[in-house]
């Protein structure tokens, strides 16, 4: 009997800050669902190409190098998805950066403040906005959903995080966003959600995680006792890109092992 199932066939999807990290295997495993996908990446040219090598033949999966710290670079991003594959299906909204060096407000510089908001803010806006407008323009099956939006945000969202008030600054404002245009969007047919994830194992959180004093301590804080991997947070985003999803808008999914809950 056939079944509502975890694959994306003939869906094209855009995933900003793919060349590594939760991003990454995000692109794996899209395009192990059967999705045609375009990522982004800035400095990361090497393991971009490698990534698409990896992924299979440029039909199915493109890498488009773009910064994205304005509107404008996000309008820029989208334009390109749909010069490479015709239409686009799903936006996931995963670049972000993470200073990791302690700045406490009383010294932190505006120069700072800006360029995380920049990145992590700014340009989701000009993602969001032209992504909706090419939904908009497209059809699409009847009982399909318009469009999929899934933003990236993070524990640090919703319990801030001290010394890191301009990250938690940005992933507070995407959750206020994705509940924002859920309202809006949802009666088009375009669902907006949110991944959160706690502590990740990727190239931004290595510094810190493997500081024999800091990482023991964060995985033990952690309920489920270690931190994710990125394949644990790039399923969930999967999932709420696909039909078994399709009556979720507006949600803020945690995958952070019952960090949020902790403490």
């Amino acid at each position: 009997m056939a079944g509502i199932s975890l694959e994306l066939d003939g869906k094209v999807a855009l995933i900003s800050g793919g060349s590594r990290g939760i991003g990454a295997e995000t692109v794996r495993l899209f395009v192990e669902a059967g999705a045609r996908v375009a990522f982004s990446y800035h400095r990361a040219a090497m393991q971009a190409a490698d990534l698409a090598a990896e992924c299979g033949v440029p039909e199915r999966c493109v890498p488009i190098r773009q910064e994205l710290s304005t509107p404008a670079d996000g309008h820029a991003l989208v334009a390109a998805a749909v010069r490479a594959f015709g239409r686009l299906d799903i936006l996931v909204a995963n670049h972000g950066i993470w200073p990791p060096e302690d700045a406490p407000i009383a010294s932190m510089t505006e120069a700072q403040w800006q360029r995380t908001i920049a990145v992590n803010l700014d340009s989701v806006f000009g993602l969001v906005q032209a992504a909706v407008a090419q939904f908009d323009r497209q059809s699409h099956a009847p009982g399909e959903a318009a469009g999929h939006i899934v933003l990236i945000s993070s524990t640090a969202g919703q319990r801030g995080e001290a010394n890191h008030a301009d990250y938690a600054v940005t992933k507070g404002a995407i959750i206020s966003l994705t509940k924002s245009l859920s309202t809006e969007l949802a009666p088009r047919g375009i669902r907006v959600n949110c991944v959160a994830p706690g502590w990740v194992a990727t190239d931004m959180s290595a510094a810190t995680l493997n500081d024999l004093d800091l990482g023991p301590k964060i995985a033990a804080a952690i309920p489920v006792g270690q931190v994710g991997s990125p394949r644990e947070i790039a399923g969930p985003i999967l999932f709420l890109c696909t039909p078994l999803a399709g009556f979720i808008s507006g949600e803020v999914l945690n995958v952070n092992g019952g960090a949020v809950l902790a403490g």
